[in-house]
């Protein structure tokens, strides 16, 4: 019997060291959660026995149980590393169609070749749909979650149908004769003050729009806006014939005339927030008979308004310098992906170069009652099991699920000093063992040899 207590001792020791040892050999695995391998007593016995005398049978090992502590984190350069700090794994498929789930702390992500985030193993991120412009999303059940790809273009180019500006004309400036001086875009003294704006095709190419103001009447507090596509005169046309330039561009070209009231604030009608808008036509050609879109792109009518996306902002006339207070459009070209954030909810937000800012989707956070009773599967990953009980999805940095840190990886939880001490006391507990074993041997040796 001693034998096999001996014996037992000996493979506990043994497990032991392969514990420490395996703990040490992942000191820089990403993501890695140190175990700790658990003993306890074996005692039999039946009713027979005086319990009083009975002696233990060894040791045997209970449990080899990782451990979930939190590990340090490191921070990068790379926007697709993703750290958990607190409760939590990142949900992941070995395939696109697949709902065979996966859970793992290690965050080094990277994209493939079909623009999806997948780890090192090729494994697909899991993450919660998401509305494209808000970031609401609309479930976090893990049965709901997919791949999350980021496209490096931002869709089809959007052509520009509405202009938005809000001004204030300086009202010291002296008036212009329209009569003796036309406007001329190439003549900067038959006109005050000058702005342009970037506007777009149906193709996604950029044109330049700008205008230009002239004041007219000093008494009336008269100005007159005219424009120029590409530099090309272009007809401002107003919606009231009434609200036309009292004169043209040196070639023809229409403006559209806007008048103040003392208070600098435009002259409007019973129920007007601001001037009527103008309307600019792509669809011709210019006073010398070239197209405006040459280019193949379909054509298109601009609306020209003298106001802010919002309306609250309008063309003023106060004595101070001309100042555009509002420049907006509503066209786009096609955009590419400039940059890409994570924020601590997990929610992915794709920047582009046309200005445009996509989400894309959410991180989903999946967490577990018992995380030690989880299956290893190795690579830094674990399935669940009967013992772990049913996944638990939501977002992260709400409720008990950790926030995710974007550009940091969780280091291993390993430590080195504890382990290096923890090698050196598996190592006395074996060769105590083994001496047990050789004292054994030695008292059945002596037994042996009696005459």
């Amino acid at each position: 019997m001693s034998f096999n207590i001996a014996l037992s001792g000996i493979n506990a020791s043994q497990k032991d060291l392969d514990t420490t040892a395996n703990n040490i050999s992942n000191v820089k695995t990403t993501g890695f959660k140190q175990s700790r391998a658990e003993f306890a007593d074996v005692y039999a016995s039946s009713i027979f026995n005086a319990g009083n005398t009975k002696v233990g049978d060894g040791v045997l090992t209970s449990s080899v149980a990782q451990q979930f502590s939190q590990g340090t984190l490191d921070f990068t350069d790379n926007s697709l590393d993703m750290a958990i700090s607190g409760n939590g794994f990142f949900a992941t498929t070995d395939d696109l169609g697949s709902r065979d789930m996966t859970y793992t702390r290690s965050g080094a992500f990277k994209l493939n070749d079909d623009k999806f985030i997948v780890d090192n193993q090729g494994n697909y991120l899991q993450g919660y749909q998401v509305d494209r412009n808000s970031g609401v999303n609309s479930s976090v059940a893990l049965a709901t979650t997919q791949p999350i790809r980021i496209p490096d273009v931002a869709g089809a180019p959007q052509s520009t149908d509405n202009v938005f500006t809000a001004f204030n004309v300086d009202s010291r400036r002296s008036e212009i004769d329209g009569t003796a001086n036309p406007f001329d875009p190439e003549t900067p003294s038959t006109y005050h003050s000058s702005t342009s704006a970037t506007v777009y095709d149906s193709l996604g190419e950029s044109h330049t729009l700008s205008t230009y103001y002239v004041k007219r009447d000093s008494e009336e507090s008269q100005w007159e806006v005219y424009a120029t596509f590409d530099g090309k005169e272009i007809d401002l046309q107003a919606a009231d014939a009434a609200d036309e330039a009292t004169t043209t561009s040196v070639k023809g070209a229409k403006g559209i005339r806007l008048d103040f009231l003392g208070n600098g604030e435009p002259e409007l009608d019973s129920g007007q927030v601001t001037f009527d808008p103008g309307t600019i036509d792509l669809s011709g050609d210019d006073y010398d008979g070239n197209p405006y879109l040459d280019n193949g792109a379909e054509d298109q009518t601009l609306q020209f308004n003298f106001q802010d996306l919002s309306g609250t902002t309008t063309p003023t006339q106060f004595a101070s310098d001309f100042e555009v207070t509002n420049l907006d459009q509503d066209g786009s070209t096609v955009g590419r992906l400039t940059n890409v954030d994570i924020g601590k909810d997990g929610l992915i937000a794709a920047t582009y170069s046309n200005g445009d800012v996509q989400y894309l989707g959410q991180v989903a956070i999946v967490r577990f009652a018992n995380e030690q009773g989880l299956t290893q599967i190795g690579g830094t990953k674990w399935r669940e099991s009967i013992d772990s009980g049913s996944p638990l999805s939501g977002e992260a940095n709400t409720g008990t699920f950790g926030g995710i840190e974007a550009s940091a990886l969780e280091n291993s939880n390993v430590n080195l000093t504890k382990e290096l001490v923890d090698l050196i006391s598996a190592q006395r507990n074996f060769q105590a063992n083994s001496r047990s074993l050789e004292v054994n041997n030695t008292i059945n040796q002596t037994i042996l040899q009696i005459r």
